[in-house]
């Protein structure tokens, strides 16, 4: 869905006009992956030269915009230690819970 509206701020950036249908569906789908329900539609006389724009975006980018940032040396540490924090905080949390409806 991000990427939809990526291509499709890349396609107005040339003067076309488009539309991302599909934006509403993660709301429907919850937390599930919605890959392939947004799609980016375009009049027909424009479809060819914003299939050339996409084309040459793809050809573009050779890896995500998530991997092609670099990431300083240690994040991996930091990152699993967060998930960690996180983890254990969410199960305190929990049991806090879990004794406070006991009463």
């Amino acid at each position: 869905m991000i990427e939809a509206n990526i291509v499709a701020g890349l396609i107005q950036s040339h003067g076309i006009h488009c539309h991302v249908e599909g934006n509403y569906l993660q709301g429907g789908m919850g937390e599930i992956g919605t890959s392939g329900f947004s799609n980016v539609r375009v009049e027909d006389e424009d479809f060819d030269q914003a299939r050339a724009l996409v084309e040459e975006y793809e050809q573009d980018r050779h890896m995500s915009p998530i991997e092609a940032v670099a990431e300083p040396a240690g994040t991996y540490q930091v990152n699993r230690l967060s998930r960690v924090f996180l983890i254990v905080c969410t199960v305190i949390i929990g049991l806090l819970w879990m004794l406070s409806g006991a009463r």
